[in-house]
C-alpha cells in the first residue's frame, strides 16, 4: 500500500545511468532508499545486476559500456553511442520526472546536457574526478546539473568555486563493506586453510583490466609460492565477469588459485595482504583494514595522453583520500610480476609495517564520513520531484 503521505508527482519515472561495476552498486542502494521514501517512483535506465535487483528496468547493461582508457573504448563505441540515442528518444518523449547520472562522465555529461536543453531536472550522484583531469569539466557540470551528492570528502572545497548544488554525503561504502562470517566460518566455506599466508588477487571489473593484469599477477603468485611455502591465493570474482572467462587465466597457473564467487568481502577480509587494481576496490579493501599493492594498467597510447592531462599525485583513491603515500602503487611497466611479488613479500615479512598500514587504513575510513549516505543522497534526490 502507498504512503498516504506521498503526493504523488504527475511523472513518477525516473531515468539513472550506471555505466561502471562500482556505479551499479551504489546505484541499487540509491534506488532502494528512493523507494522507501516514495515507493511510486518508477526506474529505469543503465546499471547491471545489483540495479536491476533493486527495480530498475534495464534497457543496456553496465557490463557491456564499462571500459578503462581511450583507446579500449573503441570497439564498443557503436554500441554506447546506440545506447545514447536511446536515452536521448526517451527523455525527449517520456520526459521523465529527474535523471540520475552516477560517475561514467565521458557519457553521462551527453545526457546531462541534453536533459537541460529539455527542461528535464538532473541530479549526479559521485562526481566525475574534475579534480584529477579535464578541469573544465566542473563549468559544464554547473550549467547542466541541478544538484549533485558526494562521496568523497575532499570534493566539497572543489564545487566552492562554482555555483552548483554539491554536498558531501559520506560513503555509500561505508554501509556495504562489511564481513558476513567469522574468520574460521570463511576460511572453511572458501576452501582454505588456516595457518598460511593468503594473498587475495583483484585485477579488477573489466575484461580489459584483468587481461592485463591477471597474468602478471599469477606470475607473481608463482614467484611468492616459491618463496613462501605456506601461502595460498584467493581471487574474489567481481559480479561483472563470468567465472569462465577468469579460469581461462588460473588453470594455466602453476599455483591453485581459489575463485570466489559471492562473498567478495569475506574473501578479501581474511586475507593478510591484497594485490588490486586501481579503482573502489581499494577503498573497500580499504574499509576492510587489509593491507595491500595497488596496481595500474592501461594501453601505452591510453597512459601516454593520460600523463599529458591527469595532474594528480597518487592513482589510487586510498592514497588520494589520505593525502599521502600509505599503500604501495605500481603503475603501468612496474605493474609486472617481479615488482608485485618483492613488494608483497616485503610487506608480508614486516609486522611493524603491516601494522603502520592498518593503523593508516582506519584513518581513511573515518575520513569518509558517516553511514547512512545513499539516504542522505536519496531525499537530496526525491526533494527535486
Amino acid at each position: 500500500m502507498s504512503n498516504p503521505g506521498i503526493i504523488r508527482p504527475e511523472n513518477s519515472d525516473v531515468i539513472i545511468v550506471a555505466g561502471e561495476a562500482s556505479g551499479d552498486l551504489h546505484g541499487a542502494h540509491l534506488v532502494r532508499a528512493m523507494h522507501e521514501i516514495n515507493p511510486d517512483l518508477c526506474f529505469y535506465g543503465v546499471g547491471g545486476e545489483k540495479m536491476k535487483a533493486a527495480g530498475v528496468s534495464l534497457i543496456a547493461h553496465s557490463s557491456e559500456m564499462a571500459v578503462m582508457g581511450l583507446v579500449e573504448v573503441v570497439p564498443k563505441l557503436g554500441f554506447i553511442m546506440k545506447v545514447k540515442r536511446e536515452l536521448k528518444k526517451i527523455i525527449r518523449q517520456s520526459r521523465p520526472a529527474l535523471l540520475i547520472l552516477i560517475d561514467y562522465p565521458g557519457f553521462n555529461l551527453s545526457l546531462a546536457k541534453f536533459a537541460r536543453k529539455n527542461g528535464i531536472k538532473v541530479f549526479y550522484y559521485i562526481s566525475p574526478k574534475v579534480w584529477a583531469w579535464r578541469k573544465k569539466r566542473i563549468y559544464t557540470l554547473e550549467k547542466c546539473v541541478d544538484r549533485m551528492a558526494l562521496i568523497l570528502p575532499f570534493e566539497e572545497q572543489v564545487y566552492e568555486t562554482v555555483h552548483l548544488d554539491a554536498r558531501f554525503v559520506g560513503n555509500p561504502l561505508l554501509d556495504t563493506v562489511k564481513r558476513q562470517y567469522t574468520r574460521t566460518e570463511a576460511l572453511e566455506m572458501l576452501g582454505l586453510k588456516e595457518g598460511m599466508k593468503t594473498v587475495a588477487l583483484l585485477p579488477g571489473s573489466r575484461k580489459g583490466e584483468v587481461t592485463r593484469l591477471l597474468p602478471e599477477m599469477l606470475s607473481m603468485a608463482e614467484t611468492l609460492k616459491d618463496r613462501i611455502s605456506d601461502i595460498q591465493f584467493v581471487l574474489p570474482l567481481a559480479d561483472t565477469l563470468s567465472y569462465d572467462f577468469v579460469h581461462g587465466f588460473t588453470r594455466r597457473c602453476g599455483v591453485d588459485v581459489k575463485i570466489v564467487e559471492g562473498n567478495v568481502y569475506d574473501a578479501v577480509g581474511i586475507s593478510d595482504i591484497a594485490v588490486v587494481a586501481s579503482g573502489t576496490a581499494t577503498l573497500e579493501t580499504a574499509l576492510l583494514g587489509v593491507p595491500m599493492i595497488i596496481v595500474y594498467r592501461v594501453s601505452p597510447l591510453t597512459y601516454y595522453i593520460g600523463r599529458m592531462v591527469v595532474n594528480v599525485e597518487h592513482i589510487g583513491l586510498v592514497n588520494l583520500i589520505a593525502g599521502k603515500t600509505i599503500i604501495p602503487e605500481l603503475i603501468q611497466g612496474d605493474a609486472n610480476s617481479e615488482k608485485m611479488a618483492d613488494m608483497v613479500y616485503d610487506i608480508l615479512d614486516s609486522a611493524p609495517r603491516m601494522d603502520e598500514m592498518k593503523r593508516d587504513l582506519r584513518a581513511v575510513g573515518e575520513m569518509l564520513g558517516v553511514p547512512g549516505a545513499s539516504g542522505r543522497a536519496a531525499r537530496m534526490a526525491c526533494e527535486m520531484i
